[in-house]
């Protein structure tokens, strides 16, 4: 009995060392202050981040007519533009020179763009689409980890995780984190956490994701498999030795 108490305990010692641990990832304290996810940050538009890239369209007449902006690439023809937003937020317009419109909605910036390009034509209509939008998810699971490009703007946390194929057997639904740049890049970014094993995390789960966030979910840990599967070489080592020495005396 004695033994076997000192077994556990000495699992218990091993567990909750670095060397059983080391692939898990941005870990929090126990008491760490999570941001809370306001009902008005799930609903936020997408807001326009440094180094999106921007494809964009004008038109005239309230959208009746494209403005010849177009480019032929390698004999192709194309109706839209792209450009790239720099670091201070600016992007570069033909006719219209620099624009800022980073933290802006899309809509913002259409109608930023629509307001300046009416000094030259009648009734601008401006379209506007990032096309490089991404998020990180790590699903919980070892080398389960995903890039994954935003088709639309509306695109939430659920639908996310559901592109990276969902949270795994070893991912803990009820310790999800949202990580979220801050407007700041010299704070710290905002950690939401969010419990998606009840119905009740359904409003969370609709949230909005922007570019760039990363979507976490902390896996399981299982000692009891980690201990096995890091001793069981030794194991088998120490027990083919045995078997050696025995052989040996028997000689």
């Amino acid at each position: 009995m004695r033994n076997l108490i000192l077994f556990f305990s000495c699992i218990l010692i091993l567990s909750s060392c670095k060397i059983f641990r080391s692939n898990l990832m941005l870990k929090t304290p126990k008491d760490y202050n999570y941001d809370k996810l306001l009902d008005s940050i799930t609903r936020l538009d997408y807001k326009i981040a440094a180094n999106d890239a921007i494809q964009y369209r004008v038109f005239t007449n309230d959208g009746f007519k494209l403005i010849d902006l177009a480019t032929t690439t390698a004999g192709a023809f194309r109706n839209d533009l792209d450009v790239i937003v720099e670091s201070n937020d600016s992007i570069k317009m033909p006719l219209l020179g620099r624009l800022k419109v980073g933290g802006l909605t899309l809509r913002q910036a259409e109608k930023l763009m629509e307001e300046r390009y009416a000094e030259y034509y009648v009734k601008p209509f401006v379209n506007l689409k990032v096309i490089n939008k991404r998020v990180i998810v790590f699903p919980g699971n070892g080398g389960g980890a995903r890039v994954i490009a935003l088709a639309n703007n509306n695109t939430t946390v659920m639908e996310s995780i559901a592109s990276a194929g969902g949270i795994p057997e070893d991912g803990k639904a009820y310790k999800v984190k949202l990580i979220r740049n801050n407007e700041d890049p010299i704070k710290k970014p905002y950690v939401y956490l969010m419990d998606l094993s009840k119905i009740e995390g359904i409003t969370q789960a609709r949230s909005k994701v922007q570019a760039n966030d990363i979507i976490y979910v902390e896996p399981r840990y299982r000692p009891f498999k980690t201990l096995a599967t890091e001793i069981t070489p030794l194991v088998t080592l120490i027990t083919s030795a045995l078997i050696l020495l025995q052989f040996y005396r028997l000689k």
